[in-house]
Order: C-alpha cells, then sequence, then structure tokens
C-alpha cells in the first residue's frame, strides 16, 4: 500500500466532510404534527429555523395538546435532519459508519 496515496485520500475526504457540513446548514427538512396544524423547518445541520402554528391549534384548555404537536414536529424534523446528514455523508465515506462525523 502507498501510504502517502492513501493519506491524500484522506485529505481529500476530509476536505469533502468539511464541505458537506457547510452545504447542509443550507438544505433543509420539513416535518408536521397535528395534520399539519404544526411544522417544524430544521437544517441539515439539526438547527431549528422555523415553527409555524395554525391558530386553530391554539387552544388555551388544552395547552398540553400543542405541546405535544410541537414536541412531535422538532423531534421528527430532527430525525430527517440525521437521515440527510447520515445519507449524504455516506456518499463521501462509502457507507462505512465514522463516529463523530455526523
Amino acid at each position: 500500500m502507498d501510504i502517502q496515496k492513501m493519506m491524500k485520500q484522506a485529505q481529500e475526504a476530509q476536505a469533502k466532510m468539511v464541505q458537506l457540513q457547510e452545504e447542509l446548514k443550507d438544505e433543509t427538512v420539513e416535518s408536521s404534527a397535528g395534520g399539519g396544524m404544526v411544522k417544524a423547518v430544521m437544517t441539515g445541520s439539526q438547527e431549528l429555523v422555523s415553527l409555524k402554528i395554525d391558530p386553530e391549534a391554539v387552544d388555551l384548555s388544552d395547552i398540553e395538546l400543542l405541546e405535544d404537536m410541537i414536541i412531535a414536529a422538532v423531534n421528527d424534523a430532527a430525525r430527517s435532519a440525521a437521515i440527510l446528514a447520515n445519507t449524504r455523508m455516506a456518499e463521501i465515506t462509502g457507507g462505512m459508519d465514522i463516529p463523530g462525523l455526523t
């Protein structure tokens, strides 16, 4: 094995991963709960950038339901963002699971 070739490949992969992490900041996923009454938008780097609540979802006598819908929408968006990041990272790593990259 050519050590220099391996080092060059590792450096190229690292540069691609850094670029991907930057790109994920601009990619978004959207999730909803309560039949679309609560919508959450998150970046591929798992930053919540938007939360929309339909006014009809606000029932002062049942705040717990609204809270549950918000939690569900945000958690689902986080899962979708993680899947997006893992899928994109697998394109670079060839499917190898490298701890700490996503």
